[in-house]
């Protein structure tokens, strides 16, 4: 577990992670536990990278969420238990007060099996999921994982048997798999590599990777690209880009609009904020798996694209 404690002991974040099991590893990216404790009416702020879909359920909670940074006011979740977002193509600033969430991260493997609507159709959705039909399977965890006085213990086994014990079923799994585990090579730059390492047609290649991962294949391969570079430097000791740029970016303003593209900032601007909640989950992911984010598909040592 990593524990933060804010300046002038202003309050305090835990985070623990919990690798899924083997058997639910092709299917989730992460399940964590996440603890915020700031005095009455403080809170703290971040931005989400680009990730893959994620369920969040608070307990005791009133947040405020924005959209895409270009967007202009925020979106207020208010007392929503389930907080869901898609697969990520932009930054999402965020901010929240005192609160308690169990948070799980999806696999496109995961979005086919438990929630089942194209991908596509969420790029970037941040909202209520007990409002939104295409998640209410997963609306039985609520009553479980959003308790005050639930056993830490008894909802992450809850957790586990749930996602352990779901029927769906993808028909698409075993290119779904091959798809992921071609990705996730940082060499990969064209997308006629891309179809021979998954070994389909790029047409196919097309269709599945908007329908399960949300993204064009061009944009996946833009989106593994930049969020390495992400993740390296979160956990750089010294915080310089120069240090972290992916090589097969072609020089730094090809680097510089390309974090534009997905993080609606500069990098400098991007280094120069707190990152309170982004930072605990970097070095959290490093001191459990010894690398910053676990893929699917992926050895431990190779273990450096999103989740």
């Amino acid at each position: 577990m990593v524990e933060v404690i804010f300046p002038d002991d202003t309050g305090r974040l835990d985070v623990r992670f919990f690798p899924p099991p083997a058997d639910l590893e092709p299917y989730l990216t992460l399940i964590y536990h996440l603890r915020v404790s700031l005095p009455e009416g403080e809170t703290i702020e971040d931005y989400l990278q680009p990730e893959w879909a994620n369920l969040r359920f608070y307990c005791g909670v009133s947040a405020k969420r924005q959209g895409q940074v270009e967007r202009s006011g925020p979106t207020r979740l208010g007392e929503a238990r389930l907080h869901v977002t898609g697969p990520r193509a932009r930054a999402l600033h965020f901010e929240t007060g005192s609160a308690e969430v169990w948070g799980v991260g999806l696999m496109p493997l995961g979005w086919a099996r438990y929630i089942g609507a194209s991908a596509s159709d969420y790029v970037d959705f941040a909202g209520d999921g007990e409002v939104e039909p295409a998640f209410s399977g997963i609306l039985p965890l609520c009553d479980v994982l959003c308790s005050p006085d639930g056993d830490e213990d008894e909802q992450l086994a809850a957790l586990i048997g749930f996602f352990r014990d779901h029927p769906g079923k993808v028909a698409d799994e075993a290119r779904i798999r091959a798809i992921h585990a071609a990705m996730v090579d940082p060499y990969l730059v064209h997308i006629e590599d891309f179809a021979d390492a998954a070994k389909m047609h790029k047409r196919t290649l097309e269709r599945l990777c908007r329908k399960h991962f949300g993204f064009s294949p061009r944009f996946l391969l833009r989106r593994q690209r930049m969020t390495r570079c992400l993740m390296a430097f979160m956990l750089a000791k010294e915080k310089n880009w120069r240090q972290t740029i992916d090589l097969h970016y072609h020089d730094q303003s090809h680097f510089f609009r390309e974090f534009q593209t997905f993080m609606g900032m500069s990098p400098s601007e991007y280094a120069a904020l707190p990152h309170p909640i982004l930072g605990a989950f970097a070095a959290e992911r490093q001191r459990v798996w010894g690398a910053p984010v676990r893929e699917a598909g992926a050895s431990p040592g190779e273990q450096l694209s999103e989740a």
